[in-house]
């Protein structure tokens, strides 16, 4: 048969080409694109018993034994489910790991079964160097503007106002803090640096040359770290200080990691559960900022936490965490700030609350979202 393909990876993720991953679940959780859907023609059993045997008895052994042991019926089964992908997303594409043998048997089935669809040339590791390569290139070439501010001054709120921006703790699913953990996993490192890397390649496409805004916080977000390239340009670039009244920051910091946090968890876990889950998540942030913040107001922290979740629990009301979060503010978080700050050495471009900063941003040109 013809077999058709694409090898132009850039078009794949800028207009985010729906794809099917053929590779086994071990493969795809380990690292992936998100535009791509995983499809395995093997199941990671499967895959590694075929692995043995090519490298035992050679690839004419191997294809054997895959035949063995994905039967017509699971063939059937596997074919059905790339034929429906197919269908729903007739632009799409098909992918292995390099775009071999996989992606051919892949394509001949659904063949087969009356669909012809595309494969991308050289298959997972062609894209993945493709975005490595393009990544160093696209940090290189832009200028980097920081968003930093006191926790829960409303950076990210502002940098979602910014069209050509970087939010790397949405990327990290993340809010960079002790207390920053969601309730869905961090993605692997490999798919955070895939989807780092879509973003920029998105922006040095559109307008290239024009400046990118970051928040300003440190390499690590969560369990993930930010490439060197970009950390050492982030090290370089120049800032805009957001800042904020306490009353205010407090009231962000309900909004983040109370009532969305809460509203998040219990949409996966319902009920008295959930809220279990809510309050295991803050002991368990406190207890491992113990030794920074000292044992004397660690202990007041807990009793302040407690009180409030006792609150919680009688009157289903969350303004018992206010004073909380208020402490944590100013006798850790506070703190910290000004020691980061006494470090840098970076331009500070303007100071201002959000409206002062939005004026100065549309004064200079920079494209804002509604």
């Amino acid at each position: 048969m013809q077999r058709t393909y694409t090898e132009n990876y850039q078009q794949i993720f800028l207009t985010d080409v729906p794809l099917i991953d053929t590779r086994a679940p071990v493969e795809y959780e380990k690292g992936a694109f998100n535009n791509a859907v995983n499809l395995p023609l093997m199941s990671d059993q499967e895959r590694h018993l075929v692995g043995i045997r090519y490298k035992e008895a050679g690839q004419d052994a191997a294809i054997e034994l895959g035949r063995e042991l994905v039967d017509s019926d699971l063939q059937k089964q596997r074919t059905e489910a790339w034929v429906s992908f197919a269908r729903k997303n007739p632009g799409g594409y098909l992918y292995c790991f390099r775009g071999g043998l996989r992606s051919r048997i892949t394509q001949d089935w659904m063949a087969d079964a009356g669909v012809q669809y595309p494969y991308i040339k050289g298959g997972y590791k062609a894209m993945r160097r493709f975005l490595i390569d393009r990544f160093t290139n696209d940090v290189a070439k832009t200028g980097f503007v920081l968003i930093s501010g006191r926790t829960g001054t409303g950076k990210t709120l502002l940098l979602n106002r910014i069209k050509r921006s970087l939010d790397l703790e949405g990327m990290a699913n993340h809010r960079g803090s002790s207390f920053g953990p969601m309730e869905t996993p961090q993605p692997t490192p490999i798919s955070f640096e895939n989807c780092l890397a879509v973003r920029m390649l998105k922006h040095s496409s559109n307008k290239t040359g024009e400046r990118v805004f970051v928040e300003g916080e440190g390499r690590q977000v969560g369990s993930l770290s930010l490439p060197q390239s970009l950390w050492q340009r982030m090290c370089e670039s120049p800032t805009l200080v957001l800042e904020s009244g306490i009353e205010r920051r407090v009231e962000i910091g309900m909004q983040d990691y109370v009532v969305d946090l809460l509203a998040r968890i219990q949409k996966h876990v319902p009920g008295d559960a959930g809220l279990k889950l809510f309050t295991d998540r803050h002991r368990t942030s406190l207890h491992n900022i113990r030794k920074r913040l000292g044992e004397e107001r660690y202990v007041e922290a807990c009793n302040l936490l407690e009180e409030a979740i006792v609150a919680h629990q009688e009157s289903h009301l969350t303004e018992g965490y206010q004073p909380f979060i208020r402490f944590l503010l100013e006798k850790y978080y506070d703190p910290m700030y000004d020691y980061q700050l006494s470090q840098r050495t970076s331009k500070v471009l303007r100071r201002g609350d959000q409206s002062d900063l939005i004026a100065w941003l549309e004064h200079e040109g920079v494209e804002m979202l509604s």
